[in-house]
């Protein structure tokens, strides 16, 4: 997208302009970068914009960009920048061996702005898409202090530990969800196709039906009328759900309540401060500013209510107050990483302090994931014989009351 955009310099004296990038926030930052303090930053108008244009901006038509992608793209930017290759040579060569096509665009896209002067940095940032806050950050680092390779390196072994992250959370929660799959479809035979066979059968013997049983053929019943109401509230809601998520505060709320639900609540709280403390400790051993470094991983954080607090410990170190005051204050880290920050601050090593922090939640999500499924199975056990006990019941115990009247 095009945005006009109109800031101050140093000198106060006031500029304008246009500028391509992903967002507002992304527009605003790159005017940061120039020196500029943005006072306005609206998209520009837009004319003839086609139908084509259209479905490009809508995201379900965007192609998409792997984890594994991006992993290679690091590690082939990293040798060929250390061997010394130009860059736009570089970028050129990987764009055509790509096999991702929305990355292989990008990196034309990237190209296409180094020809024109324009930095490595801003160019990705005119990809937010493929390239992330953390991504931009890195490589603007990079160019500053002529590491490049280095930043490249780094960012390989963070997404490399993401999805090493991904991969044993998918294969933890693989059974749970395997299980309660496989009740909800039982759940749905049951009512469409069992029950109602019985209910004829129990009709035409004529025979008073004990409570379990009745209460089994009014679900079976009110599913097998109103499940077009049913799929359709149920859809509804799942939309519902969506657009408030989509919203400032429903995200807000949303990811607070994840870190509070039984059982993975505390796996993902570990595993959100163990991406912070790592993508924290790396940007301040690039060289970034405390407060540019806090910005950067709140805007890399996937967890809204997390970011929310980076953002406001970066607004309280920009006042005075030191990061371990601003991290205590913000109540959300364990007593582990306030006391590597406070041994870090006093050594001058929080970067060190901090990768160990990641290196010890690493090993205790790796813990938690593979007990997970040794904590959810005896409540799925328990579940599954529940609803076999009620199911048994409510059918066979009418076929044992009447099997008791003929005998007697």
């Amino acid at each position: 997208m095009r945005f006009e955009y109109r800031g101050r310099n140093s000198k106060g004296i006031l500029e304008q302009g246009v500028l391509e990038g992903g967002s507002r926030d992304a527009i605003a930052a790159e005017l940061q970068r120039r020196g500029i303090t943005p006072v306005s930053v609206e998209p520009e108008a837009e004319q003839g914009a086609g139908l084509g244009a259209q479905l490009a901006a809508i995201e379900l038509f965007q192609p998409k960009v792997k984890l594994d992608d991006l992993i290679v793209f690091c590690r082939q930017m990293y040798a060929l920048t250390k061997a010394g290759i130009p860059i736009i040579r570089t970028m050129r060569g990987l764009a055509e061996t790509s096999k991702a096509r929305a990355l292989s665009q990008a990196l034309d896209d990237v190209a296409d702005r180094l020809e024109t002067g324009t930095t490595m940095a801003t160019a990705m940032q005119a990809n937010d898409r493929v390239f992330s806050g953390l991504f931009v950050a890195m490589v603007h680092v990079g160019e500053n202090t002529g590491q490049l390779d280095d930043a490249f390196f780094r960012l390989s072994r963070i997404l490399e530990l993401e999805r090493e992250t991904r991969r044993r959370i998918k294969q933890a929660t693989r059974y749970p969800i395997f299980v309660i799959v496989a009740l909800a479809a039982a759940m749905v035979i049951i009512n469409f196709f069992v029950i109602p066979q019985f209910i004829s059968t129990f009709e035409r013997l004529g025979a008073d039906l004990p409570f379990i049983t009745q209460v089994l053929i009014m679900i079976s019943n009110f599913m097998t009328t109103w499940w077009p109401a049913l799929l359709g509230g149920i859809v509804a809601a799942f939309v519902a759900l969506q657009r408030w998520k989509a919203t400032e505060q429903g995200r807000l709320h949303w990811d607070r309540y994840k870190l509070r639900v039984p059982i993975i609540g505390p796996i993902l709280e570990q595993i959100a401060l163990s991406r912070f403390s790592r993508n924290f400790a790396t940007t301040l051993a690039a060289g970034m500013p405390v407060t540019s470094a806090l910005s950067v991983v709140a805007d890399a954080n996937s967890n809204a209510w997390i970011a929310h607090h980076l953002h406001e410990m970066r607004s309280s170190i920009e006042r005075g107050d030191s990061l371990l005051r601003a991290a205590r204050e913000s109540e959300l880290f364990t007593p582990l990483i306030l006391q590597m920050i406070s041994v870090g601050e006093e050594t001058g090593s929080v970067d060190e302090m901090l990768t160990n922090v990641a290196d010890f939640y690493d090993e205790e999500v790796d813990y938690q994931l593979n007990r997970l499924s040794e904590s959810i199975e005896p409540i799925l056990l328990v579940g599954v014989a529940i609803l076999v006990l009620i199911l048994a019941l409510g059918v066979f115990l009418p076929v044992w009351d009447l099997g008791s009247a003929a005998i007697g």
